[in-house]
């Protein structure tokens, strides 16, 4: 970090936006001696489209290769694994299937089938009755066949985001969250950013990753005038236990406007059901119904008979940002140094870690120098998973620090210890320290272990009651008096 005259931090590039896109690019950007800002207007990372979505790293049939999109789905897909690795978020490559329930639709899927071969997705097989039901039993017998893409996989988006951003943090880049962007305008060669807080930063380039508000920053900076319309998507999760869970990703047949609903065996155990994909008019709409809750699970159950409204523990809605039939990553034709990543819909996830290199490759061909820094180091510590522990190997872990023994969440056993991580992490909310260590997700939904949560939160920052929020700003969890 630079500091120009009067004071105001300067950077190389600054990122808007720390979805799966930014902390994409920010970790692709921290491999060089360059200075990089991560801002976020939310009060922790992953928070806006990011948090809510289907988990699905994508198989690369379901669009024409003449999509950008498309040949970022592959590109980004095959990189998974060594993120993992790396990163060691939660991901398994469980691979997808596409269910044909009646002839028309096999005609359906034969063309998903060779828009696949095309597009070079690996190992993509055209399949049989038997073998789609050998491939998942659990499938409806009303099935003739279908697609299967081994190359697909689930991941646990939040954690994901949470790694990456670690990652680049740890490897110099800068983050702001609360950060919203309300004012830009150029100085000399640098853009000057202003947050709605009063914050000022400078930039020489400035990455435009803003999610459903990506036209409002580009018109912030007098750029491209785009409309982001907010699709939203309901969805259902089913308790750890459902029998209806798949052991592979299923898909209907899609639409011209969606994917379908789908069958998901999340990464950490769960069962999703859902989305659905409906425009609506407020960006900030994430409230669902009992009527999708029929819909969703009529259409699930047509896939998986198994499929129960029983089993049902909580649901949610997700908004994906749309603008046109293809991602727009590009440079703005009006305003200098400003790239543009919007209209990143699904596979946005599959496809992030191919947005950062893509983005990178731009920043290089407009002339910014990346000299590669030879102390960058790929990888992060492993965070503690006390249920995943041997036993052996929890007796020493909570004999070292008795934290690990003290469960503090009953239903997907997480400890007092892995929640401190969380929060000493920068984790302070209590949506925050859900999606980093999974306490509140399981079948009572933080019902027995919320205020325990808050209380290691008032403990670990030093906030009196009444500043806990559920996810910042004014979700305040306790008001009044106690």
């Amino acid at each position: 970090m630079d500091k120009t005259a009067n004071g105001i931090e300067s950077y190389d590039v600054a990122i808007i936006g720390a979805g799966v896109c930014g902390a994409s690019i920010a970790r692709t950007l921290s491999r060089y001696k360059i200075r990089v800002a991560l801002l976020e207007k939310e009060v922790d990372v992953s928070f806006g489209t990011s948090k809510a979505n289907s988990g699905i790293v994508h198989g690369g049939f379901h669009h024409p290769g003449k999509y950008l999109k498309s040949r970022l789905e592959i590109e980004g897909a095959a990189q998974f694994d060594r993120l993992r690795r790396e990163l060691g978020f939660p991901f398994t490559r469980c691979g997808i299937l596409v269910a044909a329930l009646h002839p028309d639709e096999m005609l359906a899927v034969e063309h998903l089938y060779r828009q696949g071969r095309e597009n070079g997705a690996p190992g993509i097989e055209l399949c049989s009755r038997e073998r789609i039901l050998e491939l998942e039993p659990k499938l409806s017998p009303e099935v003739i066949g279908g697609l299967y893409a081994p190359s697909g996989g689930i991941v646990e988006s939040y954690r994901f985001v949470f790694s990456m951003v670690e990652s680049a943090k740890k490897n110099g880049v800068e983050l702001f969250a609360s950060f919203q962007v309300s004012g830009a305008q150029r100085s000399g060669e640098e853009w000057v950013l202003q947050s709605a807080d009063g914050r000022t930063l400078r930039t020489r380039y400035a990455v435009n990753a803003a999610g459903l508000f990506a036209d409002e920053v580009s018109r912030c900076f007098g750029a491209e005038s785009f409309e982001i319309s907010a699709r939203k998507g309901e969805y259902f999760l089913l308790d750890r236990l459902a029998p209806c869970r798949p052991e592979r990703v299923v898909f209907p047949v899609p639409s011209s406007v969606s994917k379908g609903m789908l069958v998901i065996p999340t990464v950490e155990g769960t069962t999703l059901i859902g989305p659905t994909a409906d425009i609506v008019d407020d960006k900030t709409d994430v409230s669902t119904t009992a009527e999708k809750l029929a819909l969703i699970t009529a259409s699930a159950r047509s896939l998986v008979p198994s499929v129960s409204e029983r089993d049902v523990i909580t649901s949610f809605a997700g908004l994906r940002p749309v603008l046109g039939e293809d991602f727009y990553i590009d440079f703005s034709a009006k305003v200098p140094a400003l790239v543009h990543v919007a209209g990143i819909q699904s596979p946005g996830l599959t496809a992030s870690p191919a947005i950062g290199e893509y983005v990178k490759n731009l920043l290089l061909r407009d002339g910014l120098e990346l000299s590669e820094d030879p102390s960058w180091d790929p990888y992060l510590p492993s965070p503690v998973k006390v249920r995943a522990l041997a036993a052996a190997e929890r007796s020493r872990l909570i004999a070292e620090n008795p934290a690990y023994g003290n469960i503090v969440c009953r239903c997907e056993e997480i400890s007092e210890g892995e929640i401190v991580d969380a929060i000493r992490r920068g984790h302070t909310t209590l949506d925050g320290v859900k999606f980093y260590t999974r306490a509140q997700m399981g079948r009572c939904q933080g019902g027995f272990c919320s205020y325990k949560i808050i209380k290691l939160i008032m403990r670990e920052t030093g906030m009196t009651w009444d500043q806990v929020t559920k996810r910042g700003g004014s979700s305040f969890v306790l008001e009044g008096e106690l």
